[in-house]
């Protein structure tokens, strides 16, 4: 889904920089306009003027949110006003853009808002689904089990995403070591061996002569393949903030046997977990598909629940819809079938999301099982090339020297 970012005025006055998802430009600014915003500039990001969201620029992740859902339910039990619970977790809040979010909220509902409104006023550090799950709550009386139902689903989001993080930290650190490891071999120790074969005046081995090559590029052009390496990942990183990007990116992830098997599980428990949610928000189905599918991490599941979403506005049952796109197993819409025909579609996608959520985790055990073997086997691979190429004209030296003798 389209990311907008915008520049408005807000209902106490105070000029916002900030962004937001919608399905077209119309919409975004359509959402703006019902919050009470005066629109300034608005314009649809792109890889060249995007945001760039990184941990360590402060902006919240699902295990700050899942503290906070927790807190917030912690202290709302005790019997404290909102406005009150929202200055204990605006002093308490360890993020700075989360804390400064809540200490505008607690502004906002003092001076008559409701809380789910405030809420949409950040639409970068509460999610639409929050927002509604909090709206929900308020209609019904029952903020404090909206609250909650949200800190477990955040706590599993955040579960999924360190599963499939483990995946990729495991080889990268080997990979980076194994970096360090070629940089330190080539320009400081195998000059130090060579040049010592250098001046015995022998006629080296062929493999000895390519690594003295290599030694001699590295002593050279380090700083060149730093660069290569710099811009490449640069260049991987504006790729994927396209939309070509992020269909090649999506469409590896669906394709690559070792991954594709994560892809479509955890795909499939952020679908069901999702969706079930915001059903219990509320929500009608056609709406809770909407913010599923913006909630989608792979672009291509992301169409596919928007096309779902278009199907069940024409009349199609949901799990015949969840068939025809043929993205997802067959055990979400046999599970989503039951759930229609037994008329408790919320539970179902809710236990079918827990079944995926162990599944996420069994995939990762064998993902991290099979990558260590590969990764081990490569920097063999490297050491013995390296230890062979010192070696084997000692070895000469030795056979000669015996021949010498004799």
């Amino acid at each position: 889904m389209p990311a907008y970012t915008y520049t408005a005025i807000n209902r106490s006055g105070k000029r916002v920089r900030e962004t937001l998802e919608a399905s077209s430009l119309e919409t975004a600014k359509s959402s703006l306009r019902s919050t009470g915003y005066t629109i300034l500039e608005i314009r649809e990001q792109t890889a060249l003027n995007r945001d760039i969201d990184l941990p360590f620029l402060g902006n919240p992740t699902a295990k700050d949110m899942a503290v906070f859902c927790r807190q917030f339910v912690s202290i709302l039990r005790a019997g404290v006003p909102i406005s009150t619970v929202l200055t204990m977790l605006g002093q308490q809040t360890g993020n700075k853009k989360l804390a400064e979010a809540i200490r505008a909220m607690q502004s906002d509902v003092e001076k008559g808002e409701t809380l789910a409104g405030s809420m949409r006023r950040h639409p970068r550090i509460f999610a639409p689904m929050l927002v509604n799950m909090v709206a929900a709550g308020e209609e019904s009386g029952n903020l404090e089990d909206s609250f909650r139902q949200m800190e477990v689903y955040y706590d599993k989001a955040q579960r999924t995403k360190s599963a499939v993080g483990r995946v990729m930290i495991y080889p990268c650190i080997l990979i980076v070591v194994m970096v360090v490891v070629l940089f330190v071999m080539m320009t400081k120790i195998i000059p130090q061996f060579l040049k010592t074969f250098e001046e015995m005046d022998v006629e080296l081995p062929a493999l000895t002569r390519g690594v003295m090559a290599v030694s001699h590029w590295f002593v050279d052009w380090w700083w060149l393949l730093a660069l290569i390496l710099i811009a490449l990942i640069a260049a991987g990183v504006l790729f994927a903030r396209t939309d070509r990007g992020r269909h090649f990116y999506g469409w590896l992830a669906r394709k690559v046997p070792v991954v594709k098997l994560l892809t479509v599980r955890s795909a499939s428990a952020t679908f069901c977990r999702t969706l079930s949610l915001l059903l219990a928000s509320g929500l009608s189905l056609t709406e809770s598909l909407d913010l599923t599918a913006a909630n989608m991490a792979n672009i291509y599941f992301r169409e596919a629940v928007q096309s779902v979403r278009t199907m069940v506005s024409e009349g199609w049952p949901l799990h015949t819809a969840l068939r025809d796109v043929r993205l997802f197993p067959p055990m979400v819409y046999n599970m989503v079938g039951i759930g229609e025909e037994s008329g408790d579609l919320q539970g179902m996608l809710g236990k079918t999301a827990d079944y995926f959520d162990d599944e996420v985790e069994q995939a990762t055990a064998k993902l991290l099982a099979l990558m260590e073997p590969v990764v081990i086997l490569f920097m063999a691979v490297f050491v013995v090339i390296i230890v062979l190429s010192i070696f084997l004209p000692m070895l000469s030296m030795t056979q000669a020297y015996d021949q010498y003798l004799q």
